[in-house]
């Protein structure tokens, strides 16, 4: 038996995005699909560096060291996007997701970061395959919400995991491959839109090339809010299978891009979505002929400016005050008051409180200048490593009850277990010796038992041998498995 694979890939910048930040590819051993972030041009390059640095599996046979191969290189798709923010620092902050399968055969390796997805149709049954490292998703877990209310909830586009440039650890996975077993890869501008029960049974219907067209045209007709994009492989019992690679989304070099039929709903819709985005150029005016009144001209100007400014200071000031946010003071995670940033060097954010944790994992927030005595101040170091990332990076700004919400659901559901050392401790049964004699009794005696044997004088005096409790033999260390208190 020689399983092959079978696959077809689509890619669309949807209804409302002028540009598609996602970046796919499709080949005979390498199924990859990254979506990009971090604002305009900036997401799409990060995607593409992804799958540039993936490319390469599908050249060669894997061998038995699937997920080493994977690691590696996504690893080496991590440095790329550090290596370029360095290069251009004003893409400071793009990253991507990666969702990748490599096949080998009878078995396939996975490797998952961020809020993409896999899935696998087995006998007509669709099963999610990867786990969404989002916000929500930590919620679902903990069993704070429902996975319905998680499509609905205000922070589901907060990611907890991504690729962008720091070390962080992707998930990897291995898994059985059978014949008939049908893959998909999906951009969150898919799951976010179609129902997983609508995505089963588009899967159940058609090859390859007619169920992703099919995808495509659901979530255009679900309004098409973002990049959609989706991978979807057979895996077939057959001598040969497909060798063409595709690329798509915004790793391809083609300037088209794939659009369902004009005659569908779908087609309607794409034909009126918002044209691409181009760069500006500018142009230069002819010279203006200097009147002879260009004092007074120059000196309505410079009020009218004047007036400008401080009418904008006013309201830009109002806006800040109004703004809360989560995230990094002085090692400490804090409930910010304005916008991350600074103008001419002015700060736009202040420390509105801070967190003191009791041993418990309670939070209690106080202002910075009237923390308590002892308090155990809310550090970041006290977090799992993802959220300190998010914490780092600054939470979804809001409200100030927003704001702290967020700390509260920081300290409920990411805090580290506290740091606890238990010591060995030798105990023996012999009673202590007292310092004085004491005093003889004034009660006689009862006369002795003259069957009772005469005490040996020569015998020693029997001791309780100590017993001794083992020191424990796991080591802890703050700011990795468990957090340093006061």
């Amino acid at each position: 038996m020689t399983l092959v694979l079978r696959y077809a890939a689509r890619s669309d910048r949807g209804l409302v995005r002028s540009n598609n930040e996602d970046s796919v590819y499709a080949g005979a051993r390498l199924l990859a699909l990254a979506d990009g972030m971090g604002g305009h041009a900036a997401g799409e390059v990060a995607s593409q560096l992804m799958i540039a640095a993936l490319a390469h599996l599908d050249d060669d046979e894997p061998g038995d060291d699937l997920l080493g191969k994977l690691e590696a290189a996504t690893r080496e798709g991590n440095a790329s996007i550090a290596d370029q923010v360095e290069e251009e620092p004003e893409l400071d902050g793009m990253g991507t997701t990666l969702t990748a399968i490599l096949f080998a055969g009878r078995k396939i390796g996975l490797v998952h970061i961020g809020d993409s997805r896999a899935y696998m149709l087995r006998e007509h049954a669709l099963t999610q395959i990867t786990r969404d490292d989002t916000f929500v998703q930590s919620l679902v877990d903990e069993g704070r919400i429902t996975a319905e209310q998680a499509h609905t909830h205000p922070q589901r586009s907060l990611i907890m995991r991504a690729l962008t440039g720091n070390e962080i650890e992707p998930t990897l996975t291995v898994r059985e491959a059978r014949a008939g077993d049908r893959y998909l890869l999906c951009s969150d501008g898919l799951s976010d839109v179609v129902s997983d029960e609508t995505i089963e049974n588009t899967l159940n219907e058609g090859d390859c090339a007619s169920s992703a067209d099919r995808l495509i045209e659901l979530a255009l007709r679900s309004g098409g809010p973002d990049n959609v994009t989706v991978v979807v492989a057979d895996v077939v019992d057959i001598d040969y299978g497909q060798s063409s690679p595709i690329l798509g989304g915004a790793a391809s070099t083609e300037d088209e891009e794939d659009s369902p039929p004009p005659n569908t709903a779908a087609g309607r819709a794409a034909a009126m979505r918002p044209p691409r985005s181009t760069p500006k150029r500018v142009t230069t005016a002819p010279p203006v002929p200097e009147k002879k009144s260009h004092k007074l001209r120059w000196s309505l100007l410079a009020v009218g400016l004047i007036a400008l400014l401080v009418g904008g200071a006013f309201v830009a000031n109002a806006a800040i005050r109004n703004n809360y946010y989560v995230g990094e003071d002085s090692s400490r995670v804090a409930v910010m008051r304005g916008v991350p940033g600074s103008v001419l060097g002015y700060s736009l954010q202040s420390v509105h409180s801070i967190g003191c944790l009791a041993d418990d994992g309670a939070l209690t927030l106080t202002a910075p200048d009237t923390a308590p005595a002892g308090c155990d101040q809310f550090e970041v170091d006290d977090l799992a490593p993802a959220a300190r990332e998010q914490v780092r990076a600054g939470l979804p700004s809001g409200t100030l009850d927003d704001a702290n919400g967020q700390m509260n659901r920081l300290a409920s559901g990411d805090l580290l277990p506290p740091c606890t050392v238990a010591e060995a401790t030798t105990t023996t049964s012999a009673p202590p010796q007292p310092t004085t004699p004491a005093p003889a009794p004034t009660v006689a005696a009862p006369p002795a038992d003259p069957a009772a044997p005469p005490a040996d004088p020569a015998a020693p005096p029997v001791e309780a041998a100590p017993t001794t409790t083992p020191a424990p033999t796991v080591t802890q260390l703050p700011g990795q498995n468990c957090r340093a208190g006061t």
